[in-house]
């Protein structure tokens, strides 16, 4: 078993890694990334393949309402939710209604409409310093809007959109489409890169904490380590290595020294960052939960990964509804606790190990992963959720459901 403290590596200890763009700077100027960025053809690419989350139509219980405010101002599924990093009183919500509204997460009320969305609005999130919030639909429109003046400041119209991120300490956004490709643009001015992939849909991306590399997980199981500034893949990690199916999902520790993918092959792979090299492979052989297809049963895909901050462990979601919790230096198996229904997605709190999970009952779960038990439960929607995420003291949950409701749930602990 490969033991991941000997492969914890320095990661700024790479000079041609160093050499590229700044930025880390915590008050980058408006012409920090333009001088560096090189001329690009803008180019539109085509797709058709929309995908979502589809499950049988079943009536679930929504007499139990654990939450403390429902936000009801979408007329379709809501499909993602984030909160703004400066503050956490601020929330974007995107659905089928092809509209994404910014919210207090206070007393749910609306500071502005997104307007003008094409189709589904599936991906929204607010820049570092909380100034901009970028809104992107199903057909590649991506808006950008001042929070302050309530105004679009940019947009720009890709392929079909698989996912959208800021970056960690500029006004940068990164977006990977249905084509492979993987775009970068500073925001508002529109300066843009362009990572070329293989042709494949660009399934899931995340920028590295040092912010000059970014990691993408493709369609074909390939996994790229981009260079920002240069434009160049400095790994490529395919094959046996690689995935078998598409990527669903990438996480990284808090240096940045090591990621892990989930794939629909039912796999999470840990991968050194500095060298490329997989130095941890993870699956769960059984587990099946209540309501699962046969076809589904039969590639239990994993659909969220995350590193926990506090002890030497990670959590592995999967569509069966098995929540892994493993012990990254020995890479056994410690706890598997399982659900009713498949999980959409797990967040471990910042500063403790307790992992929180969301799933297609319509739940959210928090697990104790020292001990493997379930410590809270907390119900509500009427249907399943979505998208779900944290505030920076874990005291609050806001939920994303097929029930066309948000939600803000009030998290208990004994221990608080």
């Amino acid at each position: 078993m490969a033991n991941t403290e000997e492969n914890t590596v320095d990661i700024h200890g790479d000079e041609e890694i160093i050499e590229t763009i700044d930025l880390n700077e915590t008050e980058p100027t408006a012409d920090d990334l333009a001088e560096e960025f090189e001329d690009v053809d803008f180019e539109e690419a085509g797709g058709e393949d929309d995908e979502g989350w589809e499950t049988e139509d079943e009536e679930m219980e929504a007499d139990q309402d654990d939450s403390e405010l429902t936000f009801s101002k979408h007329i379709g599924s809501v499909f993602c939710v984030s909160l703004d990093p400066a503050t956490n009183s601020l929330v974007v919500t995107g659905g089928e209604d092809d509209k994404a509204y910014i919210w207090r997460i206070c007393d749910g009320e609306v500071v502005f409409e997104c307007t003008g969305h094409k189709d589904s609005v599936t991906c929204g999130s607010f820049s570092h310093d909380s100034k901009l919030v970028a809104t992107g639909d199903m057909s590649g429109l991506i808006k950008v809007w001042k929070v302050d003046t309530k105004e679009e400041v940019w947009s720009f119209e890709v392929g079909d959109l698989e996912w959208l991120e800021w970056h960690h300490s500029a006004p940068v956004l990164l977006a990977g489409t249905a084509d492979g490709s993987v775009w970068m643009w500073k925001v508002p001015g529109g300066d843009c890169k362009t990572f070329q992939g293989p042709g494949c849909q660009a399934t899931c991306g995340k920028i590295l904490p040092d912010g000059k590399r970014a990691v993408v997980g493709y369609e074909d199981g390939v996994i790229r380590f981009w260079d920002l500034k240069q434009g160049n893949a400095i790994h490529v990690i395919k094959g046996n290595d690689g995935h078998q199916g598409a990527l669903t999902c990438i996480a990284c520790n808090k240096d940045g020294s090591l990621v892990l993918t989930g794939s629909v092959d039912s796999q999470a792979k840990l991968i050194n960052t500095a060298t490329g090299k997989v130095v941890g492979l993870f699956s769960v052989e059984d587990g099946k939960a209540k309501g699962l297809k046969e076809d589904e049963a039969d590639s239990n895909s994993v659909e969220s990964v995350g590193f926990c901050n506090v002890l030497p462990l990670i959590a592995v979601a999967y569509l069966d509804g098995t929540l892994a919790i493993y012990d990254m230096s020995t890479q056994h198996l410690r706890h598997s606790c399982q659900h009713k229904a498949g999980i959409v997605q797990l967040q471990w709190e910042e500063s403790s190990s307790v992992v929180s999970t969301c799933s297609l009952d319509g739940a959210v779960r928090l697990w104790d992963a020292r001990s493997g038990s379930m410590v809270s439960e907390y119900r509500g929607h009427s249907a399943e959720i979505l998208d779900f995420t944290l505030n920076r003291e874990a005291s609050l949950a806001v939920t994303a459901s097929g029930d066309h409701k948000a939600k803000v749930f009030c998290l208990q602990r004994p221990d608080r």
